[in-house]
């Protein structure tokens, strides 16, 4: 097999040109992360929430299948039109033949990233079929035909004065005006347009629970209960990971989601939807997509516990300083990076690399998910499969040598040290060590731990 791309690398490298930005992004996600921290430490049970979470999915997943036919009873006693998606394709077609039949050319979606996964809004609208995100993040990104870099804060990598920009650009707003309230405004205005227009609503779908039949959509902006409530047709997207068993078991999510999201105690709306209001549609879609086969790997399934609430982005260093573009995928960030493997292996097998493992992304996971033990386990899945880069695998092979042989270690040493003293334009070498790229080479050590302590001792 060819060699897994490099790709995070480069993107990671165009992000890191303009240093204001990638230490302004650093910070902000670092702000979140410490709102976090600081919502976390205002409950003495968190750490119980976390176990009841992580026990809840550990359960669900290993009786997935007889909760997924419990809900779609339960729906369908209640009026909603359930549909299975084998992938992103089906799911696709799925929606394109109900908005077809029901003969509208207009759309509203709030957020989801499973459509995001699915690439929904290029496969509609080469159909002919206009989408409007509603919300806000995700339409600033629409307007400049990007993806969203993060899954709760989508337009995270731009300044306000880029929303100003693009809005003078897409709105008439006026040009210059840098103010949030004043772009806050004009957003309000055109998508309450864009709702009134619309006769089907898109939305995403945080939790589905199995005793009811029922879903839950968690929001700050209202944007999903709006499109919803405004139009005819309701569709609801959602991979089937989201399945929780008993109304019982929300309380649980509720108080981590917001809390390991955005540091809120809990989201402006939590709105739950169970059936379809008079005289309204409401279908709900119930997607594959490469869940089953990640759910058949035992060194990766816990990964479907995700309740996508970005807390991992926030804390890894690596997303931090390289932005969510640079992860080339829907779902970006640690989470992400061990999700897209199962999907294409060789288009993104450069992600699991894309980390320290310093197992920050674990410790804030609110439902326990062990990422940085899965990214580890997918290095050696991958590298198994032929898929590294054969530098990297000899290398890898070189030092395996050199630390088997204590003599070969000291001599190798030693001859590093004189090298970066005396030659340390082979240590700069950029083809041979990317990481110069981006870091400062520290002074080279006279002697080594050991020789150190040696003398120590004498």
């Amino acid at each position: 097999m060819p060699a897994m791309s490099s790709l995070h690398a480069s993107l990671a490298e165009k992000f890191n040109a303009d240093e204001a930005r990638t230490n302004w992004h650093d910070q902000t996600l670092w702000w979140v992360r410490q709102k976090r921290d600081r919502a976390a430490n205002m409950l003495v049970e968190w750490e119980q929430l976390r176990q009841w979470a992580s026990d809840i999915k550990d359960h669900t997943l290993s009786n997935l299948h007889n909760y997924l036919l419990e809900f779609e009873k339960n729906a369908q006693d209640n009026g909603i039109k359930v549909h299975w998606a084998r992938d992103g394709e089906e799911h696709n077609r799925i929606i394109y033949e109900i908005i077809q039949a029901a003969g509208i050319k207009k759309i509203v979606k709030s957020k989801s990233m499973l459509t995001e996964e699915c690439h929904l809004n290029p496969y509609l609208q080469h159909k002919g079929i206009e989408v409007v995100d509603t919300d806000l993040g995700e339409r600033i990104v629409q307007f400049r035909e990007e993806a969203p870099s993060h899954i709760v804060l989508p337009a995270i990598h731009l300044k306000k004065e880029d929303v100003s920009n693009t809005f003078h650009q897409h709105l008439g707003t006026e040009k210059g005006n840098n103010d949030p309230q004043y772009l806050t405004h004009a957003a309000r205005l055109h998508l309450r347009e864009k709702f009134v227009q619309s006769d089907l609503a898109i939305t995403g779908v945080n939790f589905a629970v199995a005793e009811t039949g029922g879903i839950v959509v968690c929001t700050n902006e209202g944007n999903a209960d709006m499109g919803a409530h405004a139009a005819k047709i309701h569709i609801a997207c959602m991979g089937f990971e989201k399945i929780i068993p008993k109304a019982e078991h929300l309380g649980v999510f509720t108080r981590l989601l917001a809390r390991s999201a955005t540091g809120q105690p809990i989201t402006t709306y939590t709105s739950h939807f169970h059936r379809p209001a008079p005289g309204q549609e409401m279908h709900i879609i119930l997607v594959d997509n490469g869940r089953s086969r990640q759910l058949g790997r035992d060194d990766f399934r816990n990964s479907l516990k995700c309740i996508r609430c970005a807390a991992c982005f926030n804390t890894c260093p690596v997303y931090r300083r390289s932005g969510g573009h640079s992860y080339h995928t829907a779902v970006a960030g640690p989470i992400g990076s061990i999700l897209n493997p199962n999907l294409d292996m060789k288009a993104n097998a450069d992600l699991p690399f894309a980390s320290t493992l310093c197992g920050s992304c674990s410790n804030v996971c609110p439902v326990k998910i062990n990422i940085h033990e899965q990214l580890w386990k997918w290095r050696q899945v991958i590298s198994a499969e032929g898929l590294t880069a054969p530098s990297k695998k000899m290398g890898m092979q070189l030092m395996a040598w050199v630390l088997s042989k204590p003599a070969v270690y000291r001599f190798s040493g030693a001859a590093a040290r004189w090298i970066l003293r005396t030659l340390p334009f082979l240590a700069k070498n950029r083809k041979l060590n990317p990481w110069y790229k981006q870091r400062e080479l520290p002074e080279a050590p006279k002697e080594s731990f050991m020789e150190w302590y040696k003398k120590q001792q004498s």
